[in-house]
């Protein structure tokens, strides 16, 4: 067989191979002790499972103290997301991070490496040498991209993230096996506060699916349960978290106005729709992890929707909810809609959600 030219696309499942090793090899990172599953466990639906005294909220550094400002997302369903840009609404979705930064998955695919919260390599250089330190790794670049793709460094990286991101392109990245995957194929059915659940969703009562169905319609196949777009929805400040990274609770995390590519001061406190695949089992809520429970996330719209006293207290605090970080910009037209979602809605809501997990993490939800 004639060896594959250097010009040739690389096999795409050599090279989904090789990205799979990467993903898991501690040896990216500075102290060789953290690896891209670190934060995203497959074991935990590709996020971060670990506790760290910050109760999960965020993630530790490979330094064994730095802390995070922000939740490490799933990265289930993340090769579905649109890469950044404006819609013909003139509205930002897609993109990667919480708040787009990375335009597309290749460039996120390189940026936790030379984070300094995170794996903490030098540069990009610093990366390519951990590999070239790796016979296997050597042979299987050159053989996917030619023999000289170490002479070229921005090349070479860009090969890591290809790597990577064609790992995560794979079947066990994105199954669509859920037992609400098997409701519509017709292979399950639903329990009573499944579909009680089900129901409110996809209600105009509860306003979930303006934010939360790409698709509309209830019946969409392949569904990822998030329209990719930024909205500002008045999370409060995780008080936990901002003492323990020791940014404080004056600091302000901007959202999608610390985009790089945005500057609309309107856009402040905004952050990218997650999907709702998984959501059960990767917990805590919301971009700052503030909220522990699936059913105290969705509970917490209802301080919109209702002025009763029991609507406005966080029952995991049993105190207010606390003030949105970016107060301004909070969409509370759009919150407003819909009818009051009750301590019960929230828990039928949350049941159904349950139903979006994978088959192979059922066996986490509780």
């Amino acid at each position: 067989m004639a060896r594959q030219s250097a010009l040739a696309a690389p096999d795409p499942v050599e090279l989904a191979n090789l990205g799979r090793a990467l993903f898991f090899d501690v040896n990216f990172s500075a102290n060789r002790n953290q690896s891209c599953a670190s934060c995203h466990d497959p074991a935990r639906a590709f996020s971060d499972g670990r506790n760290n005294d910050a109760s999960g909220a965020v993630s530790l550094g490979g330094d064994g103290f730095s802390l995070g400002d922000r939740n490490a997302p799933s990265t289930t369903y993340a090769f579905l997301i649109p890469d950044f840009h404006k819609d013909d609404r003139n509205q930002y979705v897609g993109g990667y991070f919480h708040d787009g930064r990375a335009a597309t998955m290749l460039d996120q695919a390189g940026q936790p490496f030379v984070n300094p919260l995170e794996m903490a390599m030098a540069d990009n250089a610093a990366v390519i040498n951990r590999v070239r330190e790796n016979p296997a790794y050597v042979e299987s670049f050159e053989k996917l991209y030619g023999k000289s793709i170490f002479s070229q460094p921005e090349r070479a990286f860009e090969a890591i993230t290809e790597s990577i991101v064609a790992f995560e392109h794979t079947d066990q990245f994105a199954p669509f096996d859920s037992r609400y995957d098997r409701f519509l194929r017709g292979e399950y059915e639903l329990t009573e506060d499944e579909e009680l659940g089900r129901l409110l969703f996809f209600s105009s009562l509860t306003n979930c699916v303006t934010c939360h169905t790409l698709n509309t319609r209830e019946s969409s196949m392949r569904e990822t349960f998030t329209d990719h777009h930024y909205y500002n929805i008045g999370v409060p400040i995780n008080t936990k978290v901002r003492q323990m990274n020791t940014l404080g609770e004056s600091h302000r995390d901007l959202g999608l106005l610390e985009n790089p590519l945005v500057d609309d001061p309107a856009q402040a406190g905004r952050f990218r729709v997650p999907s709702l695949r998984n959501v059960a089992v990767t917990g805590p809520y919301m971009h700052n992890g503030v909220f522990q429970e699936l059913s105290t996330a969705i509970f917490f719209y209802g301080k919109f929707t209702s002025s009763n006293q029991q609507s406005q207290i966080n029952p995991e605090t049993g105190e207010p909810w606390g003030q949105a970080e970016v107060v301004e910009n909070v969409e509370v037209d759009l919150l407003s809609q819909g009818q009051p979602i009750t301590r019960d809605r929230a828990e039928l809501i949350a049941t159904f959600l349950q139903t979006l997990t994978d088959r192979r993490y059922e066996s986490l939800l509780q």
